[in-house]
């Protein structure tokens, strides 16, 4: 099984923006932001795309999926 690593909150403090912000600019709760930021979520492609934009950066360094040996 894979490793889930969400690196979403450093990305998103690098942009200024606050959880509530980029909820808001991504159409979820704040809570979701939350639960990504914990790597508690996994998000849809959709979701992942609409945050990588909002965060300017490759959904590839922000949800990060390692197979566990």
């Amino acid at each position: 099984m894979a490793a889930f690593i969400c690196r979403l909150k450093e990305f998103r403090q690098a942009v200024g923006l606050t959880q509530e912000e980029l909820a808001n600019k991504v159409s979820v709760r704040r809570e979701t932001i939350i639960r990504l930021e914990a790597g508690k979520y996994n998000p849809s492609l959709k979701l992942a795309i609409d945050i990588a934009r909002a965060v300017k950066a490759p959904i590839e360094e922000i949800f990060i999926f390692e197979e566990e040996q």
